[in-house]
Order: C-alpha cells, then structure tokens, then sequence
C-alpha cells in the first residue's frame, strides 16, 4: 500500500466515531446537518437574542397576514361569522346599558343559557387532550402531525368560557374586586377562584406550547423539547382538572339536590370526551378537503375509536342517574321528574331532554357501525349528533332544572330571551373566527409554506 493512501486512510478512520461499525453518519449529526447548530456561547447567545428581537415581529406579521389571506369561501366564512359576532357585541352592549332584565333570568333561576354554553365549553377544551395523550404519551406519529388543532381548539375554547362568564355579568366592570391586591380573591375558599386559575392557566399554556412550536417552524428550527414537552404534560393534567374543578364548583352546592351527585365530574369528563373529539373530526376532514395539509386516516380512527368508548359511559353514567333519580327516589328526583317528565303542568325541558337522550343513542348506533371510517357522511352526522346532544345534555339539561323548582320550592321556568340567543351566537361566533384564523396561521407554518426565509439564509451563511 502507498504512504499517502495508507495516511489518508487512516484520516477517515479518525472521523468514524467510536463505537460505530460502520461508515454511516450517526442520527444526531444528521439533525445537525438539517438544523444549523448554535453555540452556547455569550457572543452567539447575544446574537440569537437580537435575531429573535427582529424575527419574532416578522413572525407576528406574518401570522397577521396568513390569518386575513384566504379564497373566496374563507372571506365569506369570515364575514358570516364577524356578521354574527357583530349582532351579539350589540345585544351584548343593550345587556350592559339595560342590565340583565333583558334576559328572562331571574331571582329563583339565576344561572342561564350563558353558563349552560361556558360549562359546555370547558368540557370543549378539556376535549382536546383525547389528542395530546396519544400523540405525546403513545407516540402516535399519525397524531402527533395533527396535534396542534386540539391544542388549537382549546385556546378557542377557553376565550369562548371567558365571554361566557363576562356576559353573565350584570356588571363586568366590577371585575376587578377579584383581583389579587386590588379586591378580594377569596382563595382558596371559593371554588369561583379555582375555577379562575385553573381556565386562565390552561389558556396560557396552550398559548406558549402552540406559540413556541408554530415559531421554531416559522424560522425553520427544530423545537428544542426542554421548552415544550415539560407544558405539554402538564396541560394533560390541566385539562382533566378544568372540568373536574367546573363540576365541583355545582356539585359542591348543598341547596341544589340536583347536582349533589358523586357522578358529577366523571360524567363531565366523559362528556367531554365526546364532544370535543366530534368537533376535531369534522374540522380534520373540513381540513382534508380544503387545505393542503394531510391528514391521515389514522389520526380519525384513533379519535373514532375514543368516541366509540366515551360515549358508550356517557350513557352508562346517564342512565345510572336516571335509575338514582327515579328508582330510589330522593330530594333531587323532583328536579329529575321535572326535566323528563314536566312537573305540575310545567314542561319546559321536556322536549330539550329527550332530545339530546335521541341524540346521543343515535350517535352511538353510527360510531359503532364498522364501515363509519370509510362512510363520510355518516361520520359527519354522528359526529353532529354527539355534538348537539351533549351540549342539551351539559347545558339545558344540566343548569337548568338545578334551579327548578327553587330553594323555595317554587316552580319558575326559564327560557332564554332573543337578546341571551344573540349574545350566544355571537360567542360561538367569535370563538370559531378565533379557531379558523389559527389553523389559517398554524398550517402554512407547519408545512413550510410560511417560513422566514431571512433567518434561514442567516443560518445557512453562519454554517
């Protein structure tokens, strides 16, 4: 053998890692390769800063502009929904010059359509985690692709409960005497103030988990796991605690018989595990068809087959109630007698009741068919079906009848007025301009289409 080829040789030799058997690269230099390595060293940490200080506004830009840039079926989209939302901000603000005699709440039914929605759309958030456990948990790579739209949706979600909450409000701008400092919190006696904390900190970590990962994508990075798994983790457990806290915050109330129940927060979550895993399939299969974002067949079977469970003991718990209620009798039977049956010629839930009972058994029939996966249609309305039933089911059928009849043994019925209608609709309104424009910012990041092409050119002159 020759000197030089026997020297040159011995050269790759040394650029072989120990350890390896073989010429290949190992992983982790690939990823270097693909993601330009950054010192840690002071003057390259002052450097990454100040291009964070210049890119991140370039970010926020960006999502401006993907969040308002669509076809014409987003712009139409877009203005029923601000049309929708506009007309509840109007009856919203009547309410607030008029007060809440606008509303057909009242002394003996105090809590109403407002709270019914907010207790429907934290079980709407909770929902949501039914895809971070498999993705982050199992390792699901079909759904950890499609994550961020629960994550998405939660964030939705809890800004809908917020308005719910400021609309039940005779008089928001008293919101401040919950303040910690200025008024009085009253923590942790009140379970008005865990449920404070618990929504709020829910928000702040689905906004920092989606916020981080949409912009390591933005600039083209691979996200640094120690910034985000840790919150990911801990949402899981934040999420079953925002609807465990919400039912306690009802069944903790010894004068109403009707929520006294130790079913409460289980039925809760299980109903929140249906209604929130129906509204993810319809707006991945809305995705699949509109956008260019792939969704795999494999993300909707796995929340099928979560729903083809949770409702299946959404049932079950139902019906464990219902034998309570009517079998064994008891001071909430009256409650229950008068939510299915009517009560002293009072039948104002009767029909809500039996609806969402229809519902919610026909929804189960279609997700226990065996070809509902490849039959779209009947997905959709199964789907549909589960959705509108557990919201009569947690709203109407809930809130409601814990109010009738009244501590005083009054019959009072309530039906919602035309302007709490209208300030709903403009909620949910709201709420889904808010959950559209996410996915319009969130899906161009995540394949690439909406990356900073400045800080990549930066990146690939540094290496």
């Amino acid at each position: 053998m020759m000197p030089g080829k026997t020297s040159s040789c011995l050269a790759l030799i040394e650029k072989i890692p120990r350890g390896s058997g073989d010429c290949r690269e190992p992983e982790k230099d690939r990823e270097t390769m693909t993601t330009p390595a950054i010192s840690e060293s002071p003057t390259t940490s002052a450097r990454a800063r100040s291009q964070h200080l210049v890119s991140y506004p370039r970010f926020l830009w960006r999502s401006i502009v993907l969040a308002t840039d669509g076809s014409f079926l987003f712009y139409t989209w877009m203005t029923l929904l601000t049309a929708v939302a506009l007309v509840g901000a109007n009856a919203w603000a009547h309410q607030v010059v008029e007060g809440l005699g606008l509303t057909h709440m009242s002394d003996h039914v105090s809590w109403g359509l407002y709270i019914a929605n907010f207790t429907f759309a934290v079980g709407l958030a909770a929902g949501g985690v039914m895809m971070v456990i498999p993705a982050y948990l199992y390792h699901d790579e079909e759904m950890h692709k499609v994550v961020i739209v629960g994550e998405l949706l939660a964030i939705a979600a809890i800004v809908m409960c917020l308005m719910f909450v400021v609309a039940d409000l005779g008089r928001p701008d008293r919101f401040w005497r919950l303040l910690p400092g200025i008024g009085r919190f009253n923590w942790p006696v009140s379970m008005l103030t865990w449920d404070v904390i618990v929504l709020n900190g829910y928000l702040l970590l689905n906004l920092h988990i989606c916020g981080y990962l949409l912009y390591m994508r933005f600039l083209g990075r691979k996200p640094n796991p120690r910034w985000y798994v840790p919150f990911v983790f801990l949402s899981i457990f934040w999420a079953i605690s925002i609807h465990t806290v919400t039912a306690f915050l009802y069944c903790g109330l010894g004068g109403r018989p009707f929520w006294n129940s130790a079913l409460l927060a289980p039925r809760f979550l299980a109903s929140a595990f249906v209604s929130g895993p129906a509204f993810i399939i319809v707006a991945l299969l809305a995705i699949r068809r509109l956008a260019t974002f792939d969704i795999s067949t494999g993300s909707i079977r796995t929340l099928v087959g979560i729903v083809r469970v949770t409702i299946l003991v959404n049932l079950l718990m139902l019906g464990s109630e219902l034998f309570t209620a009517f079998y064994a009798g008891g001071t909430h039977a009256t409650s229950a007698e008068y939510l299915f049956f009517g009560l002293h010629g009072a039948h104002g839930l009767v029909g809500w009741s039996w609806t969402s009972i229809a519902f919610n058994v026909a929804a189960a029939a279609g997700f226990l068919h065996r070809r509902i996966i490849r039959n779209t249609p009947l997905l959709v309305v199964s789907c549909v079906l589960a959705f509108c039933g557990i919201w009569i089911e947690k709203g109407m059928g809930l809130i409601v009848p814990g109010f009738i009849p009244s501590t005083l043994h009054e019959l009072v019925e309530y039906s919602p007025s035309l302007v709490e209608w209208k300030i709903t609709a403009g909620v949910w309104a709201f709420g889904l301009l808010v959950f559209t424009a996410a996915l319009k910012v969130a899906l161009p990041v995540l394949t690439g289409e909406a990356h900073d092409r400045m800080f990549l050119a930066q990146a690939k002159g540094n290496a």
